[in-house]
């Protein structure tokens, strides 16, 4: 038994695993934070092109 616990704590790989899993949750948190900003970028083109097509003369 205490070898198994010796190789899993020697083990590189779970390391590796963990660091994708934080590199993951940061990048999900960064794309959440710029979601409500892009939005409103969008928005307000997709305003800006409608009130452009209304104003045109027929």
């Amino acid at each position: 038994m205490r070898n198994i616990v010796l190789k899993l704590w020697k083990d590189e790989e779970g390391v590796t695993a963990v660091e994708y899993a934080l590199m993951l949750f940061v990048v999900i948190v960064a794309v959440a934070a710029v979601i409500p900003a892009l939005r409103t970028a969008v928005v307000g083109a997709f305003t800006g092109a409608t009130t452009a097509f209304g104003n045109a003369a027929p």
